[in-house]
């Protein structure tokens, strides 16, 4: 397992920006996939959804249908961090956000994330 951290959270208005990130604590220069996952307020942590998703070896991205567009995810090896740039945010974007990271590629579904991140707090209102 790997610590993960997360910061940059907190409250904004509908149509603002965040910046999310996530220090590693372990090298991304080996083949390691780093995501974004968040869960709504009320829901069960089995209704947990990937945002995002990052290779950290080669910088290959995917996103959830609702984040693209609006949301970019990026990695700076040197300081071993994640990070998620979200703009245009939505009260429906409220959730708590989680880091995590497995070994392996982010299209590699049978492999679960092992290691997360503590979650951090967006929340999106008027």
């Amino acid at each position: 397992q790997l610590k993960l951290v997360e910061s940059g959270g907190g409250f904004v208005h509908p149509g603002e920006s965040l910046r999310l990130s996530c220090v590693v604590f372990g090298s991304l220069l080996d083949l390691n996939a780093i995501a974004w996952f968040r869960q709504a307020p009320g829901e069960d942590r089995e209704y947990r959804r990937a945002v995002s998703c990052i290779t950290s070896k080669d910088g290959i991205t995917t996103y959830e249908d609702s984040a693209k567009g609006r949301f970019t995810i990026s990695r700076d090896n040197a300081k071993s961090t994640v990070y998620l740039q979200m703009d245009s945010l939505k009260p429906e974007d409220t959730a708590i956000y989680y880091c995590a990271a497995k070994y392996g590629y982010c299209s590699d579904y049978g492999v679960h994330f092992g290691s997360w991140g503590q979650g951090i707090q967006v929340i999106v209102s008027s």
